[in-house]
């Protein structure tokens, strides 16, 4: 079985997304700079970090609000696009509308979508992404086991915190990768359990 791992991209300042966070600005304002480094060609290492970090998944789980913000861009075949990986959303129901031969499952828990993502993806890991309060929730379970941050240089200065609601007791992290590249550095953690 592989890691579950949180990836989400950061601000200094601790923010995945702006303010106003809406359907036309699901990145909220000032939000959309976060994932400037995924298009950066100035440094191949950039790359490097996407493809090897998708080379490695097996399944995706994701919330409910990332998914209906982001599936106007996603499409049928989810954040990984052509990889088309498995995507579990952590929903209480279904979307009366989903793309035709979607990769998507709506799964009730997230105890339940992490047992349903681990299935699919055999040996390979399980990316938690998409949404401050669904990684809170599998923080504060304690169900992760790496979290990668890329850290975009800027400050924000409000919008959604990833690192707020926490309830666990004070966690150990160790350091297992850094690139830095001057779109993003890329920050790998083991939680130390």
């Amino acid at each position: 079985m592989g890691k579950v791992i949180i990836v989400l991209s950061i601000s200094v300042d601790g923010f995945i997304a702006g303010d106003n966070v809406r359907l036309e600005e699901p990145m909220g304002e000032g939000g959309d700079m976060l994932h400037d480094w995924l298009g950066d060609t100035s440094d191949p290492r950039n790359h490097d970090v996407l493809t090897q970090g998708i080379g490695g998944l097996g399944a995706v789980i994701t919330g409910r609000h990332n998914y209906e913000m982001s599936i106007k861009w996603w499409g049928a075949d989810g954040p990984t696009g052509d990889a088309r990986l498995p995507v579990f959303v952590v929903s209480h129901s279904s979307p009366k509308s989903v793309p035709e031969s979607g990769v998507y499952t709506f799964v009730d828990g997230i105890e339940a979508s992490l047992k349903q993502a681990q299935a699919a993806a055999g040996e390979k890991d399980v990316s938690i992404m998409g949404g401050a309060n669904i990684a809170q929730q599998f923080i504060n379970a304690n169900l992760v086991d790496e979290i990668q941050l890329h850290v975009i240089p800027v400050l924000l200065g409000s919008g959604m915190r990833l690192f707020d609601h926490l309830t666990i007791e004070r966690t150990l992290l160790e350091p297992v990768k850094v690139i830095d590249t001057r779109a993003a550095t890329h920050l790998r953690y083991r939680l130390v359990k």
